[in-house]
């Protein structure tokens, strides 16, 4: 019965890190939507994670997107996606590390 309640304890607190991903500076993002997988890559299988670093402007938007690897196919749906991304207001620019799994 403690297995099954710490597991159920560990699902929530990873589905709300999950819904409200942080910087390690604590900025919370406010908008995240999630990259489409590509038709083209899901018809030739590929899959893969996408890893990039995000330095984020004190207004909140992303500022510069460096890939820190993956397909080029997937990376091209990553970057399209993260210019829809918004992070809360902060004094000072921050960066973060993201990971984006695509598997068909």
């Amino acid at each position: 019965m403690k297995k099954i309640l710490f597991r159920a304890t560990l699902a929530m607190a990873l589905l709300a890190a999950a819904v409200y991903p942080q910087t390690p500076e604590g900025r919370r993002v406010i908008a995240h939507p999630s990259p489409a997988y590509p038709d083209a890559a899901r018809k030739f299988a590929i899959s893969g994670v996408v890893k990039v670093q995000v330095v984020i402007a004190p207004d909140g938007h992303i500022k510069d997107v460096k890939v820190v690897g993956g397909h080029p196919m997937l990376v091209l749906a990553v970057q399209d996606t993260l210019k829809s991304w918004q992070y809360a207001p902060a004094a000072s620019e921050s960066t973060a590390n993201l990971e984006f799994s695509f598997h068909p």
